[in-house]
């Protein structure tokens, strides 16, 4: 257990960071699902327009410190490569 004063400030500072941070974790994931679910439908157009709704929140992930750059380029490259895929 924390002793010090600034510990035990730290602490506190920990655990509402890790609320936002799992609100936010939860928030991104709540989008993609949103884009699986519409490239499982076979939807083109709602799987666009839901990419196009998780792309900012994902970046938004990476400036905030949730992901990393590199993850979220990867998932944004991989779910637009299967909503492309769609259309063919």
């Amino acid at each position: 257990m924390a002793n010090s004063p600034q510990a035990k400030k730290r602490a506190r500072q920990n655990e509402k960071r890790f609320d936002v941070n799992k609100a936010r974790r939860s928030r991104i994931r709540t989008f993609l699902r949103k884009v699986e679910e519409a490239i499982a439908s076979g939807d083109k157009e709602a799987a666009t327009a839901a990419l196009r709704q998780a792309q900012p929140e994902l970046m938004r992930g990476v400036t905030k410190g949730i992901l990393h750059k590199n993850t979220v380029s990867r998932k944004i490259s991989r779910l637009s490569a299967r909503v492309k895929a769609l259309g063919a």
